[in-house]
């Protein structure tokens, strides 16, 4: 159940991050509001998961799913750049992460 809290953690941390684009430095009220309760509910939930998880692995995996959903949502929302070396980049954080998972003892 941590992973699954974790994994719904990382996703917050992409809402959050997608939020501070929308928001416009904090100056936009709505996506300012959304911004700030994902940021709250982000790291409840990875402070719920390190009830069970390692910190350093659980924190990798928060932020790596984190950077790998921006990088996404980015490409998508905001016309970021889809260049080859960036996506095989993005899928190296993605084996990061599994092998993190993988190797974690935590199982």
């Amino acid at each position: 159940m941590a992973w699954l809290i974790l994994i719904i953690a990382g996703l917050f941390e992409t809402a959050w991050a997608v939020g501070l684009k929308y928001s416009d430095g904090f100056s936009k009220f709505w996506p300012s509001v959304f911004t700030i309760i994902s940021m709250i509910i982000s790291i409840a939930l990875l402070s719920v998961s390190l009830k069970q998880l390692s910190v350093g692995t659980a924190y990798a995996i928060w932020t790596g799913i984190g950077a790998v959903g921006t990088a996404i949502v980015g490409m998508i929302l905001f016309n970021e750049s889809k260049e080859l070396i960036r996506i095989v980049f993005i899928f190296m954080i993605v084996a990061g992460i599994v092998g993190l998972k993988i190797f974690s003892g935590n199982n």
